[in-house]
């Protein structure tokens, strides 16, 4: 594909992305369109590599109907979508230098020597501490994780857009209690992990209103 055709492309899956406002609860996404669409959260970037998200496909409509009443921006989704994903986001037990997450993904995922797991776990420990200055405020480092699980959001609504699935990001809930229903279903360990936003997958049932959007000139400042 040449260049000028990618530029197409890609202008065009993003002038033509909505968010879904309503599922056609009887078309399903194939599992080869969703296993992409996975796969491109996976391969997803983070800092340092971390890694620090786990994805919950809940297909469950049981526990789907239990989580409505809290999650008002969910509520169209939870009806008809095909796919229903839950996006967590690791806590601060799992990201320090010292926790043995760190030690999983550095040695066992990275494939770091000692020394080289050593000096990134200093790195780390002074990039928490002295540029983000997160060390000792769990909120602010939870915050830190749930910032890194928009990226795999990002990413995962392109790819569907560019396969011709309809998708919905939300954070429109109440946190404590949609995470109440998911550690009493067994799905959620609080210890470690904490929900950040969901996403859902389908087929709309209706047309979007026109993208709205501010100009590139509004929005980018050059600095020569």
């Amino acid at each position: 594909m040449k260049k000028e055709e990618t530029r197409d492309l890609i202008l065009n899956t993003f002038n033509n992305r909505y968010t879904c406002k309503g599922y056609d609860a009887d078309k399903k996404v194939s599992d080869e369109d969703f296993a992409v669409i996975m796969e491109v959260a996976r391969l997803s970037p983070s800092s340092m590599g971390l890694e620090p998200w786990k994805f919950v496909l809940l297909n469950n409509w049981e526990i789907r109907e239990k989580i409505k009443p809290f999650a008002w921006g969910a509520e169209v989704s939870l009806d008809g979508a095909s796919h229903f994903v839950l996006i967590l986001a690791r806590k601060p037990v799992d990201l320090k230098p010292d926790s043995d997450y760190v030690e999983y993904i550095m040695n066992d995922i990275q494939h770091f020597t000692e020394d080289l797991r050593a000096a990134r776990k200093n790195k780390l420990k002074s990039f928490q501490e002295d540029d983000l200055k997160i060390t000792g405020n769990d909120r602010a480092f939870f915050d830190w994780a749930c910032k890194q699980t928009y990226i795999p959001l990002a990413n995962m609504l392109t790819a569907a857009a560019m396969l011709g699935v309809d998708s919905t990001p939300m954070e429109g809930f109440n946190t404590e209690k949609v995470e109440a229903v998911l550690v009493q279903e067994g799905i959620l360990d609080p210890v470690h992990f904490g929900l950040s936003c969901m996403i859902a997958f389908g087929y709309k049932n209706r047309d979007h209103r026109p993208k709205t959007r501010r100009t590139t000139a509004e929005i980018l400042e050059t600095i020569e």
